[in-house]
């Protein structure tokens, strides 16, 4: 009798609105094992020096930049690490569920998000964040816009954070082709 097949790490997070997501979202966060997609990307550069520090502790992408980007994923059912390409910069992440919510590690820092289906986007809410393992205080924490929709075989993607008396320390912009069927459980 075959092994029963689990829930991929965004199906637990976000429960039944998982099943709400647009073809293209459910296709990527259904995933397991390895893969490369490719795609393009538009980075701005962090503002000013503190942005520029702060986004170098976290791995990100440091100057303006466009072009393709790889982004290489490795899907198990504990975990998920996310090598993202850029560019002129690899910035790798892994991220579990815990609790309902997906924990990301990112250079210095550990976030937590709280995902929401909209209209068949996908919304990733931050939480909470702990830097060098000190808990960030509310008042404190970055503004964080995390965004995908899909569009056919297409992922979009938009991330930046912003973080108070700094400014910009992370904005990218794209796109990734989703492959059809490929790695998808039975």
């Amino acid at each position: 009798m075959p092994a029963p097949t689990l829930a991929s790490l965004y199906q637990r997070a976000m429960g039944p609105a998982f099943g709400r997501l647009a073809p293209a979202l459910a296709r990527f966060h259904s995933l397991s094992g390895r893969h490369r997609l490719r795609g393009k990307v538009v980075v701005e550069a962090p503002a000013g020096a503190m942005g520029r520090l702060l986004a170098w502790a976290l791995g990100a992408p440091l100057h303006p930049v466009q072009g393709d980007i790889v982004f290489e994923l490795d899907a198990t059912p504990g975990a998920e690490v996310w090598t993202r390409c850029f560019p002129a910069r690899t910035m790798r992440s892994t991220l579990r569920e815990s609790g309902g919510r997906v924990v990301e590690h990112l250079g210095a820092a550990r976030l937590g998000f709280v995902l929401d289906e909209q209209q068949g986007r996908l919304v990733m809410r931050l939480q909470d964040l702990h830097f060098l393992g000190i808990p960030c205080p509310a008042w404190l924490r970055p503004r964080v816009v995390a965004e995908e929709t899909g569009r056919g075989d297409t992922l979009h993607f938009h991330v930046q954070a912003t973080v108070p008396w700094v400014g910009r320390v992370v904005h990218y912009r794209g796109h990734l082709v989703v492959p059809a069927t490929e790695g998808l459980p039975p």
